[in-house]
């Protein structure tokens, strides 16, 4: 099962590229950005499916999507993103997209959707047109401050700390600091390690 991950955050491929070869089955590519993306499928195809990050450079929003559910050599097309919404969801697959994956997704469950969306059927999240709330119960979150779990939440999604700092309205050193706390709370030494622990307690 040959499967393409375009993304242009290393973070996110790292981590997911690393449990889907845990996992065994699958035989991942990568892309940083769509131009990649694109001139993959055409010399490396064909793929089983394509999943595509709607954000990153040359999307074009919807309209990265559509050219690739046009190519040949991409069997199924489907977005991955962290900018998740139920119009946005409904648009994509109404253009015949295989599904739509949160990057939030925990990721065992991530794993089983690209099997699932490589094998023809189409995929979205259970739960996913309603909010959903962080798992406060696991162990992981009792040790994190509300404050901790906002930024293992943005590097989960493969953010720098400048953009978890924009996001959260905070300076750039202070992230630094939740970040070096987070990393003992969980017993880690990176962002991957991190990201990683994140997704393998379903804690978003």
């Amino acid at each position: 099962m040959k499967v393409l991950i375009a993304d242009d955050h290393d973070l996110v491929l790292d981590t997911l590229v690393a449990f889907i070869e845990a996992t065994g089955g699958i035989e991942p590519t990568t892309a940083p950005d769509f131009a990649t993306a694109k001139a993959k499928i055409e010399s490396d195809g064909p793929f089983d499916l394509v999943l595509l990050d709607l954000n990153m450079p040359g999307m074009n929003g919807l309209s990265g999507l559509e050219t690739c559910i046009g190519m040949d050599r991409a069997r199924h097309v489907a977005l991955f993103t962290g900018d998740a919404s139920r119009d946005l969801a409904e648009r994509a697959l109404e253009l015949g997209a295989a599904g739509f994956v949160p990057k939030t997704l925990p990721a065992k469950s991530l794993v089983n959707a690209i099997r699932f969306m490589a094998m023809g059927e189409q995929y979205l999240p259970v739960g996913f047109m309603s909010a959903e709330q962080p798992n406060d119960t696991h162990p992981m979150a009792k040790k994190l401050t509300a404050r901790e779990r906002q930024v293992l939440k943005g590097l989960t999604e493969g953010k720098s700390n400048k953009e978890i700092a924009r996001d959260l309205d905070l300076s750039e050193p202070t992230i630094k600091l939740h970040v070096k706390t987070l990393y003992r709370k969980v017993g880690v030494s990176n962002r991957t390690q991190a990201a990683m622990a994140a997704r393998e307690a379903g804690l978003f």
